[in-house]
């Protein structure tokens, strides 16, 4: 039995069957609307098809702004290009999502920039290109493309639930790249993905990031962060544009269950004039480091790379955050080696 059957319409061609009657099973429950942006749409409509789907002009400022209600799942189609083009084109957007249980999804042709339909700043460059600001949302299959701006990727903004909070965050599938803060050479400025105030629960998954900055860094202003898991994603190259991979630095209460799992540092970062030039610095971190790979191991010098509490040359990993199965290249270049605290062999 097929659509026909159902809808004898289909053979008389009298009935179109649209994108969100095919996928509407697949939305949560809290509501079931589905939304649309197209940025190729000179006039953005209604959103509710992809025939009157929202323009690039509606997706910028505050997502509540578009009747966008708690659940709801938004579908944003990469603008088309031509055969000559050499980079995307982009959104520009400085957006604001303050509506809970929002998932924002690209429609992707593969996790590559040109492959994801890419935001980039908008009118206010000091901004972030996204900025959550409620809880429960999922980022997944965009390209954020920092290029022009010094406000960083995307900011979970969280103050701890007095006006606005950003726990239970997931960003999965995403290209990052050119993501810088205030300060050109510090990660700790800005950067691919930053943790602002107290947000918890949050998994960062399966992403690629590329020169930029500073990768993932956390800013605790309210109280520290706890359950934050960092897993099977491709960290920034080249060294010489990036400053710290992952900067998570918790205060005095600690950033408890922070799991850094399956990952991939391709070198170590190395910017000229750089504050931090690590791969990780975790200071007052809980949690675990495991089954990692680490480009290198050793300098160009030979000189072997440390992965210690306070003065570790690699990164600073506190023994709060226990280490297993992490591996690089030794400093036998066909060979691979085991990283582990001190020596690695």
């Amino acid at each position: 039995m097929n659509a026909a059957d159902h809808y004898p319409e289909f053979r008389s061609g009298n009935l179109k069957w649209y994108p969100q009657n095919v996928i509407s099973p697949l939305v949560p429950v809290e509501t079931g609307n589905i939304w649309f942006v197209d940025g190729d749409k000179t006039t953005g409509g209604g959103g509710r098809t992809w025939e009157d789907a929202f323009g690039e002009s509606d997706f910028n400022g505050n997502l509540s702004a578009l009747n966008i209600a708690a659940g709801d799942v938004i579908y944003v189609a990469g603008r088309t290009m031509a055969a000559t083009d050499t980079d995307p084109i982009s959104y520009t957007t400085n957006l604001v999502v303050n509506v809970p249980q929002v998932s924002i999804i690209g429609v992707s042709r593969g996790r590559t920039q040109g492959g994801l339909p890419q935001l980039k700043v908008g009118a206010t460059t000091t901004s972030p290109i996204i900025s959550v600001r409620a809880p429960g949302v999922l980022i997944q299959n965009l390209g954020i493309n920092g290029a022009g701006g010094t406000g960083g990727g995307i900011v979970l903004d969280d103050d701890g639930g007095t006006t606005k909070a950003a726990f239970g965050a997931s960003i999965l599938g995403c290209h990052f790249k050119n993501c810088v803060g205030t300060t050109a050479t510090d990660a700790t400025t800005g950067g691919a993905i930053k943790l602002a105030g107290a947000p918890w629960q949050i998994l960062i998954a399966g992403n690629r990031f590329y020169k930029n900055v500073g990768d993932i860094l956390s800013v605790s202003t309210y109280s520290d962060f706890q359950d934050v898991v960092i897993e099977d994603n491709i960290f920034s190259g080249q060294a010489a544009n990036t400053d710290c991979n992952i900067y998570m630095v918790a205060g005095g209460a600690g950033n408890l269950g922070l799991i850094i799992k399956d990952n991939i540092f391709p070198q170590l970062p190395n910017i000229s004039s750089g504050a931090n030039k690590r791969y990780m610095i975790l200071t007052g971190c809980t949690g675990m480091v495991v089954g990692n790979t680490f480009g290198c191991l050793v300098t160009d010098t030979g000189t072997t790379l440390t992965f210690l509490a306070s003065t570790g040359t690699a990164a600073v990993v506190p023994t709060t955050m226990h280490m297993a199965n992490n591996w690089g290249e030794s400093a036998v270049t066909t060979e691979i080696g085991y990283v582990g605290r001190g020596t690695n062999t």
